[in-house]
């Protein structure tokens, strides 16, 4: 059983990686765009360049693109995260000790489900593991011509 789990390992950290990275995104275009209910559910949009909100909306964007797509994924996870810690601490604790009391649950989640996929990477489906077997081709030298 654990042979089997094990294998499909990879698999199961691309399709953790998939959603978060799209439920990132979702927040992000909801802020910025307002669809899916738009910022904070009122329907509305983020006024460009205000602080921390529309930087925030910006990076969930952007940052959920890449973390979905798999490029660049530890990168663009760490920068997520450090991003929902800033919002945690700075926008939500300040209020209430816990995500429940503070409405910072969303925020907390991210920042560890994103701060994971900078330790273990993209997993499978992610075009960060096709550059890689690409740039490892790339640099395998050429067989040695044989002589005859």
């Amino acid at each position: 059983m654990t042979g089997r789990l094990n294998s499909a390992q990879p698999y199961a950290l691309g399709l953790y990686r998939i959603v978060v990275g799209l439920l990132f995104l979702c927040h992000g275009a909801a802020s910025l765009f307002g669809v899916l209910g738009g910022a904070a559910g009122t329907g509305g949009t983020l006024d460009a360049g205000t602080w921390p909100g529309w930087y925030a909306a910006v990076i969930q964007l952007v940052g959920g693109a890449f973390v979905l797509l798999g490029l660049g994924t530890r990168v663009a996870a760490f920068v997520a995260a450090g991003s929902m810690a800033y919002a945690y601490f700075k926008v939500h604790q300040p209020n209430a000790l816990w995500p429940m009391e503070n409405g910072g649950e969303a925020a907390a989640m991210f920042c560890w489900a994103l701060l994971l996929l900078v330790f273990t990477g993209s997993g499978a489906f992610g075009l960060d593991r096709l550059f890689a077997k690409r740039s490892t081709e790339e640099r395998k030298p050429a067989a040695e011509p044989v002589t005859v």
